[in-house]
């Protein structure tokens, strides 16, 4: 249960500090959009819902890439990032899921000087 609660209590700091930068706290997949704007590096006034859809994948394989489950390729003309898959993710159960998309999330914000 240790595990779990660090985890936890790791993952209300990165929320406050979240809503210290941007003003309200973020739900998962409004993080994963910035990362996927972080990853992708450019900021535009309006994305569209399939670029919005792009950027959520982009940050989830970014942030498994960290654990070697994907590699970046490179980029496209546009400087989109690009994905191989690695290996397949391990199956779990949805509270499993979003325990290690949580913990993906942290090591990217540490590593990133968040």
């Amino acid at each position: 249960m240790q595990a779990k609660d660090d985890l936890q209590t790791r993952w209300w700091t990165l929320e406050a500090k979240l809503v210290e930068r941007f003003g309200k706290k973020p739900d998962m997949e409004t993080i994963l959009f910035l990362i996927g704007i972080q990853e992708l590096g450019q900021v535009k006034e309006k994305f569209t819902k399939e670029q919005k859809q792009d950027l959520m994948h982009i940050a989830v394989c970014s942030l498994f890439a960290q654990s070697g489950y994907y590699e970046l390729q490179g980029k496209d003309d546009d400087g989109w990032p690009h994905f191989r898959q690695l290996k397949s993710l391990p199956v779990l159960s949805a509270i499993e899921q979003e325990n290690v998309m949580k913990d993906h999330i942290l090591l990217y914000f540490d590593t990133h000087d968040f």
